[in-house]
């Protein structure tokens, strides 16, 4: 384990939760958008995250497999994906993305985002980000303590 392996983690989780926060307000500013490029109404989007496992490492002898999960090497972001459950209905006939013919005529499809839920998300991915964040300041102040000794 390096000298900065510990910041190396870290900001791999700060730049992970940094892209996930701008999913987030990307969903939350298309919240009412019922028409798109694509067609039809705005899908939420999803940020996978993985753990990042660059190459083999050396596994302590005396842990049993079971606890072993590994040297952390920070996370990586695997893709940014369509929410794919169903989209709300709303009765305004009045609009101009209204159904015009069908069982559904006179309904809205809007969005499948849940301003709560994003907000809850982005409260997460905005502590994670600062426990991140404490993790570089601690490291940093450890090595700083550390060249006092030295002196």
């Amino acid at each position: 384990m390096g000298l900065f392996t510990s910041i190396n983690i870290a900001s791999s989780g700060m730049t992970a939760e940094r892209l996930r926060s701008d999913v987030i307000a990307d969903n939350i500013a298309n919240a009412s958008t019922t028409r798109t490029p694509e067609g039809g109404p705005f899908r939420r989007s999803r940020v996978i995250l993985r753990p990042r496992v660059d190459q083999p490492y050396f596994r302590a002898p005396f842990l049993p497999e079971g606890l072993d999960n590994g040297l952390g090497k920070g996370v990586r972001v695997v893709e940014i994906q369509k929410d794919t459950s169903p989209t709300r209905l709303v009765y305004d006939p009045t609009h101009p993305d209204a159904l015009k013919t069908g069982p559904k005529a006179g309904y809205v499809e809007m969005p499948n985002v849940n301003i709560v839920t994003e907000m809850v998300d982005l409260i997460a991915a905005s502590r994670a980000y600062e426990a991140n964040s404490a993790i570089v300041n601690g490291s940093k102040a450890m090595f700083l303590k550390a060249l006092e000794i030295g002196r």
